[in-house]
């Protein structure tokens, strides 16, 4: 199954720079090879001062080893080695009118001291963090989304759209990162499912991603903008930085496993703003924005 899903993302990143590099018109990736000294590593891609995206990577690691401590910890285990995989990617526009875009795909596997193993799951998810709210958008991007989990089971789509709310939000500002879309972890064999169940449905979601968010894209990019408007994505930004560093468990479990710094924070945006106690005019689209982030809206 490693191997299966190593090879998966491989292909998917390659699908995934291809389009982004298209659509931007001038920047290209970078790459790094690189290699993690307990075991594995991976290869990050990231894009910069393109047309279209001021930052952005998309990165796929696989590493392995014994299994920290605080992780041990957490997952209430003793001598236990591991291994994960996945893409992760973040695209920051330059247009505030252009969403920014998280989306992951990950397999875990635990082993015992006997090398066998313990216990496996899939995770993921993709999801929109857009910062002036056009309701087309959100619609298309809720529906391939439900069309991907409905391709599999119907209860898919209002489970997972429900965690991406629950999971995706700044509890200490009382608001959503975003609009969400889809977030799964712990996806299991049980009686009823495979992991090859498992890794159909992940896979089938990933391919979805494309399709998904570029159209948006298409769409915004060269919608005019001021220097406000510019200015409220910088303010939002900080948002999604404080929710990276507070919150989020894939950038805890890469730091504390010795990830590869500079993959991690990757997802963090290159300008930002902090403003004292910053609140939108009312009944601005600024003003409408937050409305949605603090009560989370059915968009299909």
């Amino acid at each position: 199954m490693k191997d299966q899903f190593v090879s998966y993302i491989k292909n998917l990143q390659d699908t995934i720079t291809t389009a982004i590099e298209t659509i931007d018109g001038k920047a290209t990736f970078q790459e790094d090879i690189w290699k993690r000294p307990e075991g594995g590593g991976g290869r990050t891609r990231v894009i910069e001062n393109g047309n279209v995206f001021e930052k952005g990577g998309v990165n796929i690691s696989q590493v392995h080893g014994e299994l920290p401590v605080t992780m041990q910890n957490y997952f209430g285990v003793k001598d236990a080695n591991f291994f994960a995989c996945g893409l992760s990617l973040v695209l920051h526009p330059k247009s505030p009118m252009v969403p920014t875009v998280h989306a992951n795909w990950r397999y875990f596997e635990m082993y015992n001291k006997e090398g066998e193993i313990v216990d496996q799951w899939f995770g993921g998810g993709q999801d929109l963090t857009p910062y002036y709210l056009f309701d087309e958008d959100a619609i298309h991007f809720h529906m391939v989304c439900k069309n991907a989990c409905d391709a599999h089971n119907a209860e898919f789509y209002p489970k997972y759209k429900a965690r991406c709310d629950e999971y995706f939000y700044n509890a200490h500002r009382n608001e959503g990162r975003g609009l969400g879309g889809l977030f799964f972890d712990y996806l299991k064999k049980t009686e009823e499912t495979t992991m090859q169940d498992w890794y159909n449905f992940v896979t089938t979601v990933g391919d979805s991603f494309l399709e998904a968010y570029m159209p948006i894209v298409e769409r915004r990019k060269n919608t005019a903008f001021a220097k406000a408007q510019k200015d409220w994505q910088e303010v939002r930004r900080g948002r999604y930085v404080e929710f990276n560093l507070v919150h989020d468990k894939g950038t805890l479990f890469g730091l504390k496993t010795n990830g590869r710094i500079e993959s991690i924070l990757m997802s963090l945006p290159p300008v930002v703003q902090w403003k004292y106690d910053h609140h939108p005019e009312e009944g601005s689209e600024e003003a409408r924005l937050l409305e949605v982030l603090k009560n989370p809206k059915e968009w299909v």
